[in-house]
C-alpha cells in the first residue's frame, strides 16, 4: 500500500487522508519512506519466492517440505519463518485445508486433448491405439497404504503392446514423481535405439503432470503433450485398466508393512508377471515383451 500512498501524495492527496481511508498507521509509511527497502525485507522476499515456486510445483506440500525445496534451492531459514510467511500469504498444503462444500476445480489443462475424437452422434471418445512403438503414452499415479504410510506409483504405458515403458516409486507424491517416471521411460526407449520424439504423453489434469518440471521434461525429449478432461476416468482408462490389474495381483492380495516389501512386490510383478507372462487377448494371446519383439524385430531386419 505504502507506494499508492506515495503515487497519491505527488497527486496532491494528503497523506492523512489516504492512510486513514486505507486504515494503515502513518509512521510505518514515513519510517517506509526513508528506507523503502532494508536488508531484512529483501532476504524475506527471496525466501517467499522460494517458498512460492516449491509450492505452485507441489500444492500438496505443507511448510515442512517446502523448507526443504527452498534450502535445496539456495534458500535456507527455520521451519518457524516458512510457516510465518506461507501463514500471511495463504500458501497451505492442498489436502491441510478444510473441505468446503464444493469441491475445489481441478487446475486448467496444461495441454489439448490429443486422444479424443467426436464421432458421428457428436459423443466425445477416446480412441487408445498406435500402429508403432512411442506413438502414444499413457501415464497416471496410484498409491496404496502400508505399515509405514502410503506408497506411490507413477507409471508410463506404451499403448502399442501395452508396456511399462518406465515407472517410478516413492513415498511422496510430489512433481518429481511423475518427472522420474517419464526419463526412466526416454532412457529405456533410448537405449533400445528408438526414437521417442513426436511421442504423445496423455495424462490427467493431477498437479504433478501439470507442474512445470513435469512440461519441461515432456519438452526437453521432444514430446507432445495430452491432457484430458476433469472428473472423466474413461479419459484415461486403458490406464486405469492397468491399475485395476495390478490393485487385484499385487496391492490388495496382503496387508503391506513397509514400502519396501511393497515396492518389491510391484517392480517384480511388473517385470516378470505383467510384461512376460501374462498373455493379452488384444495382443493376439501375446505378452507385452512377445509383441514387440515379434512385430518389432522383423520390420528392424527388413530396414
Amino acid at each position: 500500500m505504502y507506494p499508492l500512498v506515495r503515487e497519491l501524495a505527488v497527486d496532491g492527496i494528503p497523506v492523512a487522508v489516504t492512510c486513514r481511508v486505507l486504515k494503515i498507521a502513518r509512521q510505518p509509511y514515513y519510517r517506509w519512506l526513508r528506507g523503502p527497502l532494508t536488508p531484512a525485507m529483501l532476504e524475506e522476499a527471496y525466501r517467499a519466492n522460494a517458498l512460492f515456486d516449491a509450492h505452485r510445483d507441489d500444492p500438496e506440500f505443507g511448510y515442512r517440505f517446502l523448507v526443504e525445496e527452498a534450502g535445496a534451492a539456495g534458500q535456507q531459514m527455520a521451519e518457524r519463518t516458512a510457516w510465518r510467511i506461507c501463514s500471511v500469504n495463504g500458501w497451505w498444503s492442498a489436502f491441510a485445508k478444510p473441505k468446503r462444500a464444493k469441491a475445489k476445480k481441478a487446475g486448467p489443462p496444461v495441454h489439448d486433448d490429443l486422444v479424443a475424437h467426436v464421432d458421428e452422434h457428436g459423443v466425445t471418445r477416446h480412441w487408445f491405439a498406435a500402429h508403432a512403438p512411442n506413438e502414444l503414452w499413457l501415464t497416471d499415479i496410484t498409491e496404496h497404504p502400508t505399515g509405514e504410510g502410503k506408497l506411490y506409483l507413477c507409471a508410463v504405458k506404451d499403448v502399442y503392446a501395452n508396456r511399462i515403458v518406465g515407472y517410478s516409486i516413492s513415498d511422496r507424491m510430489k512433481s518429481k514423481l511423475a518427472v522420474n517416471a517419464l526419463e526412466n521411460a526416454v532412457r529405456m526407449r533410448r537405449a533400445a535405439s528408438e526414437d521417442v520424439a513426436g511421442c504423445i504423453v496423455h495424462s490427467d489434469r493431477g498437479s504433478q503432470c501439470r507442474s512445470r518440471k513435469f512440461v519441461r521434461a515432456i519438452n526437453r525429449h521432444g514430446l507432445v503433450g495430452s491432457m484430458g478432461r476433469v472428473g472423466a476416468c474413461g479419459d484415461n482408462a486403458a490406464m486405469e485398466s492397468f491399475f485395476s490389474l495390478l490393485q487385484k495381483n499385487v496391492l490388495d492380495r496382503t496387508a503391506w508393512e513397509t514400502r519396501e516389501d511393497l515396492r518389491i512386490a510391484i517392480v517384480t510383478w511388473i517385470e516378470k508377471t505383467y510384461h512376460r507372462r501374462r498373455r493379452q487377448a488384444t495382443l493376439g494371446r501375446l505378452t507385452p515383451i512377445e509383441y514387440e519383439t515379434i512385430k518389432i524385430t522383423p520390420a528392424t531386419q527388413a530396414a
